[in-house]
């Protein structure tokens, strides 16, 4: 069997599981279980925090046919499975990098005007959005204006400056902060617990310390230094 990456192992696939970022959980789960959906939200902050992780729980959680009191996704229906399985033909995420250009938002702008047959929501999760050329983003301003009631998305980006004040004022603004050692370190260490490997407080800190506020960064760090002691 072919070794799956810590960070792609344990990325969280509830809100539970995310650590360091509870101010944005709360809004984000108070919005899930009171219905009070937006049409365009903005996920700013440094990587591996956490933005593409919320973004596919939120996405999860406005389409589950079963969502958890606390408006968590039950990750056991139909469409959560979908859309963890990337399967979910109403769950678009799009890498802006290598997909800037206006005729890539054109074809979204072409696919949303069809409703989804199953769930509630379009969901179109744009990574890197700060990379999008600038007739992509007039392109994709007009949808944003008027959006069907249907349609979500939600840019994430490491530099907002980039983004035209239009595009920003549309948007509902969630910063992420850098997750502290103090919380990286936690989760490191009940990680290592599942994983039934035995790793000294100290060796975590440092590893949390070098991370630099990105848990991300953390769990690869840590995949190469198990790698080198097996």
């Amino acid at each position: 069997m072919s070794y799956t990456a810590l960070y792609r192992k344990w990325r969280p696939d509830n809100f539970n599981d995310v650590k360091g970022q509870d101010h944005i959980v709360t809004t984000l789960r108070n919005q899930v279980t009171s219905a009070h959906i937006g049409h365009a939200y903005l996920m700013n902050g440094t990587r591996g925090t956490g933005k593409t992780t919320i973004a596919k729980i939120f996405a999860k959680a406005i389409n589950c046919e079963n969502p958890m009191p606390d408006g968590s996704p039950c990750n056991e229906c139909h469409i959560c499975k979908a859309i963890t399985e990337q399967r979910y033909p109403f769950v678009h995420e799009i890498d802006a990098a290598s997909n800037n250009g206006v005729e890539n938002v054109r074809d979204i702008i072409n696919n949303i005007v069809y409703s989804p047959t199953e769930g509630k929501y379009i969901v179109y999760i744009i990574d890197e959005a700060h990379m999008l050329s600038t007739s992509a983003f007039n392109a994709l301003l007009k949808t944003l204006e008027e959006p069907p009631s249907y349609a979500v998305f939600i840019l994430a980006t490491t530099d907002p400056e980039k983004l035209p004040i239009t595009i920003l004022s549309r948007c509902q603004r969630y910063d992420f902060k850098r997750i502290t050692i103090e919380t990286i370190t936690a989760r490191l260490s009940e990680l290592m617990v599942n994983e039934g490997i035995s790793v000294t407080d100290d060796a975590l800190k440092y590893v949390a310390r070098v991370a630099d506020g990105s848990m991300r960064d953390a769990l690869s760090l840590l995949d190469q230094c198990i790698s080198f002691y097996l």
